[in-house]
């Protein structure tokens, strides 16, 4: 059978508009008459012959286009259309019916609007233009959105492969109005009106002055509803909303969708004088909402809005706190000493932390923010001028210090902070500071999450203290932690950083700070914390309560050692029963009643107490019942935690270098890891020697000085002077005082591991000067040797 004959008899004859067949290999005409090529594509893209009608291998034929002037078309059948009567395009089925109930799209200026087409292979159909010129079909036509100035607004077009349709994007001189509504006459700053929302048009009350606002960013208010702003934005993404900028949407409800640039949750009905509410979370700075009632644009009661409006940035904010203006940052100038050269000091450094203003014109922040300090000045929040601070007292053992500042302009307008009462487990706590990160003041909050007996690291004591949940961070140290109440709470100074842990941070809480103020408004000075003077031993085990006559009922800790320069060391002995401490029993486990469902270790109440104070103990020394009334005093160590300001003591004689050993000492031996890599010999004195005398010093030769005379001792480095000339050194006082005394032939120093080493006396003294000389060494002792 010829070619032509299979066609005619597979495919059925469309008919023009004059009901003459159409001949499928025929070329479609556009509206000037001229052959429109088709776009049904060959292999690998090549244009179709107009003759190829049957597509081989028995793929779906192609989809033919409405061809201008089409004669019949199907009942039942919507179409959407342009209002000036242009044509528009349609998709017909494999077969030469129309689809049935289709839905064509038309915007308000008569612009051809796309349409999809099916593609082969069940793949999504691509977007194809539309032949102008086709009939005006007038069936079923959808709501049509509309810019406030008459131009259209594009329409939603599917994507390519599947994808979800783009958001329409709205030209920046239009604005979404809502169908169907009432006609409403609002006021403008612009000269504008809305003359009826039935029209969909926004006409000019008359022409605006070169000095009104642009309609363009102009708010619309109608009858006092406030009109938010919505910018459409591509792919999807929700709208941002703008008071007076982009294009305006009118906020209410209609039978259709509820255009909108973001509707809040149902408030009651306030006026809009002044009645704020705080900014909500992520608002951004300089807004603030107001609540209003909209005015109805459909006859129906409208919802309550919460909408942002623009303020000025620099206005008052409205969640302004005033505890937070107490809040200062301190700038410190540090020198520390050099611990390896005494006679000098390292290289100046600067340090940023935090601080607040209590009563009495003082300043609180932590001791380890002003250590070794040279200058420290103040700034207040939102100032640019900062204050020259001296200070008062500082407390090593709480890492507190107590600033003030003489100049009265810094007092002004500034409330000082009230503390509060310890918080309880599970209480929001907020820490305000300035850490690092930033200049401005910062909060992070938290609740508490422990209550018991810490370690100080800088004081290297245990006292009572605070572990929360929030971020401090170095910069935080000083500032003060507020409960929901705005009193403080605490003061962050330490944070525990290690792998396993996450967001420990330790704050010193207000028994702490209460101890710390009153011992200076009673002594004019910082007299410490007191301490018991024992070392003592759980009682857990049975067996060990019954070899020491404990009764079943008898609870308390066993002395295991007594501070040879404490006061109790006059009234207690090792293997003595601790059982009471002011009438508060101890138990087995070292601890006491706290608060409902909560112990902590006895030595809080030890710490409660002031030095000089006395406390009524009660004891079981074999058996017997004893009480005694012991004087509390300070921790006297051999290996002091704090050298509490001083520069550090040295000698010199012959080149070689004698120093008092401390922890600042071995930190600058040996690095923040000094308790790791310092000598044995010397961690076993920090941890468990105790001193005799209150003047004991641990005393090491820290190095030699090459000269002639001391040949072959240049390797002793930080090795302890144990005697001189057959006498032991008590400090290094002391051992200054007899060199200098000496007047036998020869000096000999015993150092530890049985090691000895001998200088001529003459020839030391003579060569002293010469080594100082040539070091650039001031003196052969520091100042505090020479009193």
């Amino acid at each position: 059978m010829p070619r032509e004959a299979v066609s005619s008899l597979c495919l059925d004859l469309k008919m023009d508009v004059a009901a003459q067949p159409v001949v499928q290999s025929a070329p479609k005409m556009d509206i000037a008459g001229q052959p429109v090529i088709q776009n049904a594509a060959g292999k690998r893209g090549s244009p179709r012959k107009p003759s190829q009608v049957i597509r081989k291998r028995g793929r779906p034929r192609k989809e033919r286009k409405v061809i201008a002037g089409a004669a019949s078309l199907p009942q039942n059948t919507s179409f959407e259309m342009k209002a000036m009567d242009q044509s528009v395009l349609h998709v017909l089925p494999r077969t030469t019916n129309l689809l049935q109930n289709c839905t064509f799209k038309m915007d308000v200026l008569d612009q051809p609007v796309r349409h999809c087409l099916p593609r082969k292979r069940g793949r999504p159909p691509k977007l194809s233009e539309l032949i102008s010129g086709a009939p005006t079909l007038f069936q079923k036509t959808p709501h049509i959105d509309m810019g406030a100035t008459g131009q259209p607004l594009t329409q939603s077009l599917p994507r390519k492969r599947g994808r979800p349709p783009k958001q329409p994007k709205v030209s920046s001189i239009t604005s979404k109005l809502l169908q169907n509504s009432q006609s409403v006459t609002p006021r403008t700053r612009s000269g504008f009106s809305i003359s009826s929302l039935d029209t969909q048009l926004v006409k000019p009350n008359g022409p605006t002055s070169q000095g009104d606002i642009s309609p363009v960013t102009d708010d619309i208010e109608m009858n006092n509803c406030i009109v938010a702003s919505a910018m459409s934005r591509p792919r999807g993404r929700p709208s941002k909303h703008a008071i007076g900028h982009g294009n305006t949407t009118i906020i209410g409800q209609t039978r259709g969708a509820l255009i909108a640039g973001r509707v809040c949750k149902e408030l009651e009905e306030l006026k809009m004088k002044k009645d704020r509410l705080p900014p909500r979370t992520g608002s951004g700075h300089g807004r603030r909402y107001y609540k209003c009632q909209p005015q109805s644009l459909t006859g129906m009661p409208a919802p309550s809005m919460l909408l942002p409006l623009q303020v000025d940035a620099t206005e008052e904010n409205v969640r302004a706190t005033p505890f937070m203006d107490a809040v200062v940052k301190v700038f410190c100038v540090h020198t520390e000493p050099n611990f390896s050269l005494p006679w000098q000091r390292k290289r100046q450094f600067s340090s940023n932390s935090s601080g607040f203003i209590i009563s009495g014109r003082r300043v609180l922040t932590n001791a380890h923010s002003v250590e070794h300090h040279t200058q420290v000045k103040v700034k207040k929040r939102g100032s640019d001028t900062k204050f020259l601070a001296s200070v008062l007292a500082i407390g090593t053992e709480c890492d507190i210090a107590m600033l003030t500042v003489s100049d009265n302009e810094f007092w002004e307008g500034v409330t000082p902070v009230k503390f509060g009462a310890l918080p309880s487990l599970q209480d929001p706590i907020t820490v305000v500071g300035y850490p690092i990160g930033g200049d401005t003041i910062s909060v992070t909050s938290g609740v508490v999450s422990r209550i018991e007996v810490t370690s100080y690291v800088y004081g290297a004591t245990e006292l009572l203290g605070l572990q929360i949940d929030a971020a401090i961070n170095a910069g935080n140290s000083g500032g003060p932690a507020f409960n929901d109440k705005d009193q403080c709470v605490g003061i962050a100074f330490q944070a525990l950083k290690h792998e396993d842990a996450e967001n420990i941070g330790y704050v010193i809480p207000t028994p702490v700070i209460s101890h710390f103020i009153k011992d200076y408004e009673q002594t004019g000075d910082y007299t410490g914390f007191p301490y018991l003077g024992i070392e003592w031993q759980k009682m857990e085990n049975p067996d060990l309560r019954k070899a020491l006559g404990m009764k079943t009922n008898q609870k308390g800790v066993r002395v295991r050692r007594v501070e040879p320069t404490s006061p109790a060391a006059q009234f207690l002995q090792p293997s003595d029963i601790l059982l009471s401490f002011d009438g508060i029993d101890i138990a087995n486990d070292g601890t006491v009643s706290f608060r409902h469902g909560e112990r902590i270790a006895f030595t809080y109440l030890v710490s409660q107490k002031y030095t000089g104070e006395k406390a009524n103990i009660c004891i079981l020394r074999e058996g017997k019942y004893l009480g005694f009334k012991v004087e509390l005093a300070t921790h006297t160590r051999i290996v002091p935690a704090h050298i509490k300001g001083k520069p550090p003591s040295y000698y010199i004689i012959a080149g070689v270098v004698f120093s008092a050993v401390s922890v600042p000492y071995l930190r600058s031996e040996y690095g923040k890891d000094y308790d790791y890599d310092a000598p044995v010999k010397l961690l076993d004195k920090l941890l468990h020697s105790m001193a005799e005398t209150e003047e004991e010093q641990l005393v090491v030769v820290s190095q030699v000085l090459v000269a002639d005379i001391n040949i072959g001792y240049e390797d002793i480095v930080n090795t302890q002077i144990m005697a001189f000339n057959g006498v032991a050194v008590k400090n290094l006082k002391h051992l200054a005082h007899m060199v200098e005394m000496c007047k036998e032939e020869f000096l000999r120093f015993d150092l530890e591991y049985e090691q000895i080493l001998v200088l001529e006396t003459a020839k030391a003294n003579a060569a002293t000067p010469d080594i100082l000389a040539t070091h650039c060494i001031p003196s052969a002792m520091s100042d505090d040797l020479k009193k």
